[in-house]
C-alpha cells in the first residue's frame, strides 16, 4: 500500500514516513499544497495523510482537488481540536482525522483500518449486484455509484455515497452510528462515532433534505438513522 504523507514540518513528516516504511508501506513525502496535489496525481497513493496547515495551498483545498481525480483514503491532520476544520475537511471528502499531537501508532492503526475497508459500504461485489432503489424523487444506483434527485445527478463524496447506499439497501432498518461505522468504515475503526453525524448533515444538504423534516434520511431518536419514503 502506498501512503503519501503531507506536512510542512519536515521532521514530523520524515518520522511518520520512516515509521510507516518500517511497517511495510511504500511512503512518499510532500511539504506544500501544490506538491501534494501533483504527487497524488502522479503517484496514485492509496492513502493520503494530509496536514491542513500547508504553504501554497491549504489542506482543505488539497483534499478538494485530490477528490476530483482520486478515490484514495484521506486522513486529515489538524493542529488543534478544531471542530470547524474537521467539519469542512469531512465535507470535501476526507475519510478520517487525527489531531496533533498524535501517536504514530494511532495513525498506523487508522491507516490499517482504512486498508481493511473496501470502497463501498456494502462491498464492491455486493453493490454491483444491487438494483437501483427509489425513494420518491431520490434514486440510488449502487452499481453505478450514482445518485439522482428529481432526475438531477448529485455529486457525493465516496463516504457520503457509502452511507446512503448502506441505508438504502435495508430501508426498513434503523441503523445505529456504530452499525454505520462497522459497515462503511469497518469494525476495527476507532474514533469519534459522531463523524457519522457530520457526514449525514452534508449528505442531507446535498440531497436538499430538510433536517427538521427529512424525506430521505430520517433520524430515529435514540437509535440513529434510516431511509425515509421520499
Amino acid at each position: 500500500m502506498r501512503v503519501l504523507v503531507v506536512d510542512d514540518e519536515l521532521a514530523l513528516a520524515g518520522m511518520v514516513a520512516a515509521y510507516l516504511s518500517r511497517d511495510g508501506f511504500d511512503t512518499l513525502l510532500a511539504h506544500t499544497g501544490p506538491d501534494a496535489v501533483a504527487s497524488a496525481r502522479e503517484n496514485r497513493p492509496d492513502v493520503v495523510v494530509l496536514d491542513l496547515g500547508l504553504p501554497g495551498m491549504d489542506g482543505i483545498e488539497v483534499c478538494r482537488q485530490i477528490r476530483t481525480f482520486s478515490d484514495c483514503y484521506i486522513i486529515m491532520v489538524t493542529a488543534r481540536n478544531d471542530e470547524v476544520d474537521t467539519l469542512i475537511g469531512l465535507s470535501v471528502g476526507a475519510d478520517d482525522y487525527v489531531t496533533k499531537p498524535f501517536g504514530v501508532r494511532e495513525l498506523l492503526a487508522r491507516i490499517k483500518t482504512l486498508q481493511r475497508r473496501p470502497r463501498g459500504g456494502l462491498g464492491a461485489a455486493t453493490q454491483a449486484e444491487e438494483p437501483p432503489r427509489v425513494f420518491g424523487d431520490l434514486r440510488v444506483d449502487p452499481a453505478g455509484r450514482e445518485v439522482h434527485v428529481a432526475g438531477v445527478q448529485i455529486e457525493l463524496t465516496p463516504t457520503e455515497f457509502d452511507i446512503l447506499a448502506t441505508l438504502a439497501a435495508r430501508p426498513k432498518l434503523a441503523f445505529s452510528r456504530r452499525q454505520i461505522l462497522d459497515t462503511v468504515w469497518g469494525p476495527n475503526w476507532t474514533g469519534d462515532d459522531h463523524v457519522v453525524d457530520v457526514h449525514i448533515a452534508h449528505l442531507r444538504q446535498k440531497l436538499g433534505d430538510d433536517p427538521a423534516a427529512p424525506r430521505y434520511v430520517r433520524t430515529v431518536r435514540g437509535v440513529g438513522y434510516r431511509m425515509g419514503h421520499g
